[in-house]
């Protein structure tokens, strides 16, 4: 091969990812069609990620990945010329040229990185569900709650939210005099009994589990501004794809939440990007490291979700690579939407080892001048068998290759260096700050107020005719908009009051009727489209 410096070494097609007797390249207009990444520890996995993301970057295409040890956070930083840097470049036809790339760091704790924020609503009562370790029984009764929620214009944004709505919802206990079921409570209590038996010890189960999900620093997940996935998918100013890095390092203290996170990210991709077909190269590449933890314990129904997912999201234009120790961390069905492999070495100390390679050798299009299952134990740091797929979508025969060296740094960055890239972000002070807006939790408390205070047929106070036909038309309209926004039936009784306050009696009707049929399109519209995914991920 000749020589060539970094950015000729790829193409405009392809992206150059290592030599052995052929050389190995990814395509960029299959590049959507997913791909896996596998070996045991130290073997060379997050170089061959770091590879692969410097090479989507300089062609444009925007990455997100998850860095579970720190290491890939030196994409940052210009790498340096080391000696054996040098020497594989050299091997490889490569003048070794040191870059860096434009890079954005977010931390779901906002203690590394821009904090990552979603509402109760986005994340949906399966995914919830999965976080929390409920069983099928209290998954129900989440349900339950989220559909009383949306019947009642109560929007879920933060924990407190959550919370104050499954009291909200839970069996009144004792007795509490003859107008114990006249409070404003009572219909949404009555409304959540209509679905299905909801217990109080159900109820606390799943507050207890909130409290554990609270204990982890789940609270700084769920709030706004939610997270706007346009701002994963950007090139800087000399039109290289943005790398998003999410610091994982504690995030992966609770695997159950970093997965389930990760897992959401995926499902507000494929809900909100719309359909490309197949294009030149991705829109976006999404990089899910230890991605054993997304598989572990997860029911049947979750995984056919998960693989529905993956293997749908491809025609919206996002690639999707798991990063793994052995193959057979991932189920079969969602393996087989994986085109793209890159398997470092594997050691086979026991039976149960030996079996592991044999399961990750089968994996591959067979080459009749290789042992696929012996290379893969004799693999060397740095080296690993590739088969990325070609011209029709088919799979190259696996090659033994030496990966290239990253023109970046390898290994983490300094606190001083993080805390200048992101002092130069491109969303600095967009989500720093969080925001809390009005909410199911306010919302409920107004109703006890009310209920509490003396109910004298008055307009202040939100009683008095007012207040019914407000109530009215949000329990008529309403329907849960995403982050915070006031619902449909809130918007219409907002106008209807202020047109009672300035004109006669005789002109309620006629306003109201305009701001109803004005309205009902969007709002039909809305609860429609709100949740398409939640096709896909709710039961």
């Amino acid at each position: 091969m000749a020589t060539s410096d970094n950015k000729t070494a790829d193409t405009e097609e392809k992206i150059f990812i290592g030599k052995g007797e052929q050389t190995a390249w990814l395509t960029l207009a299959l590049a959507n069609r997913h791909g896996l990444v596998t070996g045991a520890t130290g073997t060379g996995k997050t170089v061959s990620l770091q590879v692969m993301a410097e090479g989507f970057a300089r062609a444009g295409v925007p990455v997100f990945a998850a860095d579970i040890k720190g290491d890939l956070s030196g994409i940052a930083e210009v790498g340096e010329a080391k000696d054996f840097i040098l020497k594989r470049a050299g091997e490889m036809g490569l003048n070794f040229q040191p870059d860096q790339f434009s890079t954005v760091f977010w931390d779901v704790f906002g203690e590394q990185g821009h904090p990552v924020r979603a509402t109760v609503t986005e994340m949906g009562p399966l995914l919830l569900s999965r976080m929390l370790d409920l069983n099928d029984v209290q998954e129900g009764v989440l349900n339950v709650a989220f559909r009383v929620a949306d019947e009642n214009g109560l929007t879920l944004i933060d924990m407190k939210d959550l919370r104050s709505l499954l009291d909200a919802i839970a069996p009144a206990g004792g007795k509490r005099g003859p107008d114990a079921e006249e409070d404003e409570l009572a219909e949404i209590r009555k409304a959540a009994q209509s679905y299905g038996n909801v217990s109080k010890a159900t109820i606390g189960t799943i507050q207890r589990q909130l409290l554990v999900l609270e204990n982890q620093g789940g609270t700084k997940f769920f709030g706004e501004p939610a997270l706007l996935l346009k701002d994963f998918m950007k090139t800087d100013s000399d039109g290289r794809g943005m790398v998003n890095i999410l610091v994982a390092d504690k995030l992966m203290q609770n695997p159950r939440l970093y997965a389930t996170f990760l897992l959401w990210m995926l499902s507000e991709l494929f809900e909100e990007l719309p359909e490309a077909g197949d294009l030149p190269k991705p829109k976006l590449v999404f990089f899910f490291d230890e991605a054993h933890l997304l598989f572990n314990d997860a029911p049947k129904a979750l995984l056919d979700k998960i693989e529905q997912v993956v293997r749908l999201i491809r025609s919206k234009g996002v690639g999707v690579y798991f990063v793994t120790q052995n193959p057979i961390d991932v189920p079969d069905k969602v393996l087989a939407q994986l085109g793209n492999r890159v398997q470092h070495a594997l050691r086979a100390f026991t039976p149960r080892d030996q079996k592991a390679v044999n399961a990750a050798a089968q994996t591959f299009r067979p080459n009749p001048k290789l042992d696929t299952a012996r290379v893969i134990m004799e693999l060397g740091k740095g080296e690993a068998l590739v088969s990325f797929l070609e011209g029709g979508g088919t799979p190259t025969m696996v090659e033994r290759v030496m990966i290239r060296p990253p023109t970046a740094r390898i290994g983490p960055i300094t606190p001083e260096e993080r805390n200048a890239i992101m002092g130069k972000s491109p969303v600095k002070g967009k989500y720093d700050t969080t925001v809390d807006a009005e909410s199911a939790y306010e919302m409920l408390q107004k109703r006890v107020a009310t209920t509490a205070a003396p109910a004298e047929g008055q307009d202040g106070g939100g009683g008095g005719i007012l207040g019914q036909i407000g109530s009215i038309v949000g329990t008529i309209f309403g329907t849960n908009v995403r982050r915070g926004r006031l619902s449909t039936g809130q918007v219409i009784a907002r106008d209807v009051t202020r047109s009672v306050t300035n004109k006669v009696v005789g002109g309620i009707v006629a306003d109201l009727g305009k701001s109803v049929g004005g309205s009902l399109g969007g709002s039909v519209g809305r609860a429609l489209v709100r949740g398409a995914l939640g096709g896909l991920l709710r039961r």
